[in-house]
């Protein structure tokens, strides 16, 4: 019978699995997941940001004020730009690996294993 300690482990407070819950809701959509996989590789300003990620500055805008009210991104000012980057190294480290490892198994498609999204992901 199972102790529930996963092998030693002890399961987080439920208020831990409710923060990464939200966070990975943040990162849900795939214009606020490339927007911070670009922060990731460096900062940014809005309009940079818009075209890297194709999308419209007050689209962009509103998912950076998401971001922000999050903890995910931060901004300061330089000049009359506001600059953003990324407030949280272990937030860069997840989108790394998982958009990563995604865009390794879209290069070999032969050794793909199922798609998440055929999952119901």
């Amino acid at each position: 019978m199972s102790t529930g300690t996963g092998g030693g482990f002890q399961d987080p407070p439920a208020e831990v699995f409710a923060e990464a819950a939200a966070a990975f809701g943040l990162l849900a959509t795939p214009a606020r997941l490339h927007i911070v996989w670009a922060l990731a590789q460096g900062e940014s300003d809005v309009t940079g940001l818009a075209e890297r990620v194709g999308g419209t500055l007050p689209s962009v805008s509103q998912h950076l004020t998401k971001l922000k009210l999050a903890g995910l991104v931060r901004s300061r000012r330089e000049g009359r730009r506001q600059v953003y980057l990324v407030d949280d190294p272990d937030v860069v480290t997840v989108v790394r690996l998982m958009v990563g490892q995604l865009a390794e198994r879209a290069r070999h498609p032969a050794q793909e294993p199922v798609r998440l999204r055929e999952l119901g992901a």
